[in-house]
């Protein structure tokens, strides 16, 4: 086990696999000619940021104005804040800008109006553009609205047009063969805002976002940048994708073991949805699947052969389905990792991450209630 003993449950960080994401990631990027602009979303930590610069990463993306103030002091090339600005904000985003260089995402004439009317500092913005997955972001053929806030964008010279930016978030519940033909449309529909808008913007650029795409494609045409997330860590979505292995996993909930029932074939850990949300993978059998267990090991955990995971959780509790050699070689009192399903809203409920020599590593939502020894 660890040089630190687990109390209740704790995010273990394994910063081996975490560094080896992010070598792939920004090898990939450097050679299909992009740049590696990833989102803070998923880890929100200062010091996996830190990590960060070792693979000449040197902008960043966030989702929110509490992050983008977080990250401020790490003096980032820029900070880009991937979520239709809040009109709301507008103070905090003239106070940051004074020091910091950012931009927001527009996706609309009105917030756009609100930004040049009240903008003190020079701030850049990606107009977001919906290709299909229907969450936000101006549809791409609606050039009229995009141009709208384009003009509007011009009364104050110090809001400053970036680019176009597509997130396409419907590749986390598509097949590879979907992703691939996602992946064409966002392609395709940023290649055609690019020719459109070039000769009047020269310098913009286009930003694609989603891991899924960013994992598994090799054909970037038409894209200058990429803004991943999850890939620092992924998860069993995106294993279950074909995004990664399990062994890319990065994160990993230690979960003390608190009942078992041999004749049930159940364990009960210390480990719900305040530990790693209710977010659900359905198994082809058609049982659900809110995590899996792994080993833990002096050098992080290993996979079992035989698969277990959590069949239910509330909010304190998760019944693990044990495998038989598992449930023969457990007691009350260990302590059981478990791999998330999604690491990102994993990692938002933990509030702070433990590396396997026992160190705390921070998180933008950092939650001192968690006892270590």
């Amino acid at each position: 086990m660890y040089s630190f003993s687990v109390t209740s449950p704790t995010l273990l960080i394994n910063e081996d696999i975490c560094r080896q994401n992010l070598r792939k990631m920004s090898e990939k990027a450097k050679k299909h000619g992009l740049e590696l602009i990833p989102h803070f979303k998923t880890h929100q930590s200062l010091k996996v940021g830190e990590w960060c610069r070792s693979y000449n990463i040197q902008e960043i993306t966030v989702s929110s104005i509490d992050m983008a103030s977080y990250f401020a002091p790490q003096n980032w090339q820029n900070i880009h804040i991937a979520f239709p600005f809040n009109p709301r904000e507008v103070q905090r985003l003239n106070e940051l800008s004074e020091k910091h260089s950012l931009s927001v995402q527009l996706v609309n004439e009105e917030v756009t109006a609100l930004l040049a009317e009240k903008l003190k500092y020079k701030v850049g913005f990606f107009i977001e553009i919906d290709a299909g997955y229907g969450r936000t972001g101006v549809e791409v053929s609606d050039f009229g609205l995009i141009e709208k806030i384009m003009r509007m964008a011009k009364t104050n010279p110090n809001l400053q047009f970036k680019g176009f930016y597509i997130h396409a978030g419907h590749t986390y519940h598509a097949t590879l063969n979907e992703i691939e033909e996602i992946h064409q449309q966002t392609k395709a529909a940023l290649h055609m805002l690019k020719d459109k808008y070039f000769t009047e913007f020269p310098g913009l650029v286009t930003r694609s976002g989603d891991t899924p795409s960013c994992s598994l494609m090799d054909d970037f045409e038409g894209i200058d940048q990429i803004g991943p997330g999850n890939f620092v860590f992924y998860d069993l979505t995106q294993a279950s994708i074909g995004s990664c292995e399990k062994e890319d996993i990065a994160v990993a909930l230690a979960a003390p073991i608190v009942d078992i029932k041999k004749s049930k074939g159940e364990i009960l850990l210390h480990a719900g949805g305040v530990h790693l949300s209710k977010d659900v993978l359905t198994q082809a059998n058609g049982k659900k699947n809110f995590g899996e267990v792994v080993l833990l090991t002096k050098s992080g955990w290993s996979i079992p052969s035989k698969t277990s995971y959590l069949k239910s959780i509330s909010q304190e509790h998760g019944i693990v389905q044990a495998d038989a050699t598992l449930i023969n070689n457990v007691k009350i009192g260990d302590v059981l990792g478990v791999l998330p399903i999604h690491s990102c809203m994993t990692a938002d409920c933990m509030g702070s991450y433990m590396t396997l020599s026992g160190e705390l590593v921070d998180h933008l939502k950092g939650n001192p209630n968690h006892s270590y020894k």
